[in-house]
């Protein structure tokens, strides 16, 4: 599809251009080589004509024979291949050099608009004959110049009929090189585009669209092979980089599958075992109370699931809508530490703060901000060890409140630091292999690019510490 659509739009194109362009060229070079061969003939008999002259004026003044001008026209004539015509004033030929001037001998001429002696110029009369007559051929140049005297009196006319067989001879040669070379560079003109034009653009077109209908297929292994450095290159490099985001993309979905899928399996595989045992008189009602507690915490869980998820499809779908006000956040970091009270004192951890100043004033969502702070204390608290050290804090620089959320514990791999934000991402493995959706940081990351501010994560010394910026109010 793509060879016979696009390739044949860009051969038309660059034919139609080359052919213009071709024929435009040699049209110019056709008409300037006409318009030199007649004006370099047109120059070349004027040289002559002051001979002529000479002997026309002689021979009017009685120095010279009429055979002596006979026999001199006739020369001259020969050499340059012309039909050579002297006239008196009134017009009548009384010498010529052409096969029938028996004939013409004493006839009065005249070419066209030429209609006394008097319309011969001085620097040559030319004029093209389109039509056959008794006196000149058809296509052919007629030169006419006065004759006069010392005293510039004008005593009659030249008339030469150009011989325009070896110009035209001349002419042909030329015009069939031209033609000939514009045709030739034409077809090969073509072929080159042909050939380059498939093996540059085409091929690999084709290439990547074989590629994009096999990643389309779920086979999301598949690269193109492109390796130049050119437009097309470096649309392959990133054709390639898209596909190793789709195939990290897949690869972290399926993942995500498989987690949620445990996620969700197993509390309500919990739920089910608790309420099934009351129900069938296998709990102790004593500890009826104790199971329905778990079943109920069970659902916590369900429903955080889903309230992440149904948050990034929100956020992806752009269905969220920032209402951005003034806000200490300050409080939200204390009220989102009094919200995982029950956590903290479950997992055993130590919460200190660390504010400039009791009241720092953002611009932001409060919903939405509350929602960043409490996912980063969330995973905090979530890979934190018994005993670790969580650490809250926010501090002014410039125009940006710096919030920062860090716990003790064990490092995240390089590799992971970058990848973290992305979604379906499941938490570093080095790092125990906690209850996570994978979807917690990635919502804290989109939330802020929303916002257009920054976050960022680094392996302290004895940990790890998030932190991301507010614009000051």
């Amino acid at each position: 599809m793509i060879k016979s659509n696009l390739f044949s739009k860009m051969v038309l194109i660059y034919t139609v251009i080359i052919f213009l362009s071709l024929t435009i060229i040699a049209t110019f070079l056709s008409v300037w080589f006409n318009d030199y061969f007649v004006n370099g003939k047109k120059n070349q008999v004027l040289t002559q004509t002051e001979f002529i002259q000479g002997l026309a004026s002689n021979y009017i003044d009685g120095k010279l024979t009429y055979e002596e001008l006979d026999n001199s026209l006739k020369f001259v004539g020969e050499y340059f291949y012309e039909n050579i015509y002297l006239i008196n004033r009134r017009g009548y030929v009384f010498a010529a050099t052409s096969d029938n001037k028996d004939v013409l001998i004493g006839k009065q001429i005249f070419v066209d608009e030429l209609n006394s002696i008097e319309d011969l110029s001085e620097d040559g009369y030319l004029k093209k004959i389109d039509k056959k007559s008794d006196l000149f051929s058809k296509d052919t140049y007629v030169l006419g110049q006065q004759i006069k005297d010392v005293n510039g009196d004008i005593k009659g006319g030249i008339i030469v009929e150009l011989s325009m067989s070896y110009v035209k001879e001349s002419l042909g040669k030329i015009y069939r090189i031209i033609w000939l070379s514009t045709a030739l560079i034409m077809i090969l003109s073509m072929s080159i585009i042909y050939l380059f034009t498939d093996k540059i653009v085409i091929k690999p077109l084709q290439k990547m669209s074989l590629v994009a209908r096999k990643i389309a297929n779920g086979d999301v292994a598949k690269r193109v092979e492109i390796n130049t450095n050119d437009e097309i290159g470096q649309f392959a490099k990133a054709f390639n980089s898209m596909a190793d985001s789709l195939e990290k993309v897949e690869k972290n979905r399926k993942e995500f599958i498989s987690n949620v899928s445990h996620d969700i399996r197993s509390p309500i595989t919990s739920i089910n075992g608790f309420i099934r045992g009351i129900l069938d008189g296998v709990v102790p009602k004593e500890k009826e109370k104790e199971y329905l507690t778990v079943a109920y915490e069970e659902t916590q869980r369900l429903t955080r699931l889903v309230n992440d998820l149904l948050d990034m499809s929100a956020i992806e779908e752009g269905r969220i809508r920032l209402a951005l006000r003034k806000i200490d956040i300050n409080e939200i970091i204390r009220l989102s530490i009094l919200k995982n009270e029950a956590k903290i004192k479950e997992k055993r951890v130590k919460v200190e703060v660390y504010f400039d100043s009791d009241e720092l004033l953002v611009y932001g969502d409060p919903d939405r901000i509350f929602q960043v702070v409490m996912n980063l204390l969330d995973n905090a608290i979530k890979y934190s060890n018994e005993g670790a050290l969580i650490t809250l804090s926010s501090n002014e620089r410039g125009k940006k409140a710096y919030i920062s959320v860090s716990n003790t514990g064990s490092h995240i791999d390089e590799e992971s630091l970058k990848t973290i934000w992305e979604r379906f991402y499941k938490g570093d493995k080095s790092r125990t292999n906690r209850v996570s959706s994978g979807l917690g940081l990635s919502i804290v990351k989109k939330i802020l690019t929303m916002l257009d501010e920054e976050i960022w994560a680094e392996n302290t010394e004895d940990g790890v510490k998030f932190t991301f910026t507010l614009t000051l109010a």
